[in-house]
């Protein structure tokens, strides 16, 4: 499969253009020969997202069990698994941040197409919740969700962005996203193949995220250009491109994770990193306010600078 996040370069708006699923043409990377089909069982982006919400644990997300076939079964051994840790720690910074913000609440979240979190968590009034995923992944999930009568909390408001979309961020506007606005993005089972994919996610996070504003998830680990396991090797790595796109981040600690909830980290190697970024930058539509004020300003001293003379 050539899963390839394929972007358009523009250099003031990041686009995510479409996911191709039919190429002929195979990939092998890091050892795994990815090809895609588009029905059911053969569909490796369908079957990623139901493995992923296998590793959920029922008695956290009560809405996994209908998005994962009756032949695949739990093993309680995996609820310390690094997946369901990081979805535990994403949950209670997205609720933390949130809760934090007045008035209008938005939350961007970018995923597989079976994020649960829009209708499991406890989301406070006003809460816009944005999900960027593959558009048939999250047709098959919304309607098992909506099987099983999985409803988003009252005075909340979720609306879905397909990633297919030529030009995400103009999609985002138009579903009513402000730039002018805080907001908390996090990302964790999107479909990343290379390492252009995510910095155009960046641009993406940066065009529309204010100023301060968090950055949360999970990267496949493969996408450093280090030898993964050298953590001030990978920290430096992450520093740059983060901080080239105008974000400080940080790598958080799967172990530290586990110990803060009372659990042992799972022994095994776990193929992504863990991170919490923040804005630094404006937003373009913060820049757009800016300058527009700064016009006002300038046109107002011209005015009064006429009537005196």
């Amino acid at each position: 499969m050539e899963c390839l996040l394929r972007f358009a370069n523009a250099p003031a708006v990041a686009t995510i253009s479409t996911l191709r699923f039919n190429d002929k043409s195979k990939t092998k990377k890091h050892g795994v020969l990815l090809r895609a089909k588009l029905d059911g069982e053969n569909d490796p982006l369908l079957q990623s997202a139901v493995n992923a919400a296998s590793l959920q644990p029922l008695f956290v997300d009560p809405y996994a069990g209908c998005l994962v076939p009756p032949d695949v079964q739990m093993d309680l051994k995996k609820y310390s698994h690094h997946y369901c840790l990081t979805t535990k720690f994403i949950d209670d910074k997205l609720l933390r941040t949130v809760n934090h913000m007045d008035g209008l609440k938005q939350v961007v979240l970018l995923t597989d197409g079976m994020d649960t979190r829009p209708y499991r968590l406890n989301w406070p009034t006003s809460t816009i919740i944005f999900d960027i995923s593959p558009e048939r992944i999250f047709k098959i999930s919304a309607e098992k969700l909506e099987g099983v009568g999985a409803k988003i909390p009252r005075s909340c408001l979720f609306l879905h962005v397909p990633l297919e979309s030529s030009n995400i961020q103009q999609a985002l506007r138009a579903k009513g996203f402000n730039g002018n606005r805080p907001s908390v993005w996090a990302i964790q089972g999107l479909p990343v193949m290379t390492l252009a994919s995510f910095e155009d996610v960046l641009l993406l996070v940066g065009s529309l995220a204010m100023n301060k504003c968090l950055f949360l998830g999970e990267l496949p680990a493969w996408l450093a250009e280090t030898e993964f396991g050298n953590k001030s090797t990978t920290e430096k790595w992450m520093d740059k491109l983060f901080m080239s796109n105008g974000f400080g981040v940080g790598m958080v600690s799967y172990k530290e994770v586990a110990s803060s909830l009372g659990k042992e980290l799972a022994p095994g190697y776990y193929k992504n990193i863990l991170f919490l970024a923040e804005q630094l930058r404006f937003s373009d539509d913060q820049m757009d306010t800016w300058r527009r004020e700064l016009q006002r300003v300038e046109e107002e001293g011209d005015e009064e600078g006429f009537e005196e003379l």
